[in-house]
């Protein structure tokens, strides 16, 4: 059973969080066209299509942890180090998406939509900040990748 566990939270993984990161990363510079209005019909869409990729990958993703904590649960390790913080950076990583990634796209991808009225918060700023908030929860699940994969303290030898 424990791996039947562990392949699904590792293709859960790949799954659900390789698009969020991937969508997450490209969504600034395309919002920096759209703004800037070059080709705003095509760059709209392309954002619209990367918020929608982000919001429903990051919730399909609920099942990484799920299957994290039941993987870990069978294996036994759930009091270790390494499993604590990647739990914490894991927890970290969903509230940047939530809370800075995914909101600030939707204003970004608002201010696109009605380029004739400028949002709040969307001046020239307003895509680099994204850039550094999705970067941020790009690094936060490397490190987590990282934990999952070198385990330190693991009795495995490797």
């Amino acid at each position: 059973m424990t791996k039947f566990l562990l392949s699904v939270h590792v293709i859960a993984a790949i799954v659900a969080i390789g698009p969020v990161t991937v969508a997450a990363s490209m969504f600034p510079a395309t919002a920096r066209r759209a703004l800037a209005g070059a080709d705003a019909g095509r760059d709209l869409a392309v954002l619209r299509s990367l918020h929608r990729i982000c919001r429903v990958y990051a919730a399909v993703g609920i099942v990484v942890p799920v299957f994290g904590f039941a993987t870990a649960s069978s294996l036994g390790v759930l009091g270790d180090a390494w499993l604590l913080v990647s739990i914490a950076l894991t927890a970290v990583a969903a509230a940047v998406l939530a809370l800075l990634v995914l909101p600030r796209q939707q204003r970004l991808l608002t201010a696109a939509a009605d380029t004739g009225r400028p949002q709040p918060g969307t001046g020239g700023r307003a895509p680099a900040r994204l850039a550094m908030y999705t970067g941020t929860f790009n690094l936060l699940w490397a490190v987590v990748t990282v934990l999952m994969i070198v385990r330190p303290g693991s009795t495995t030898g490797v």
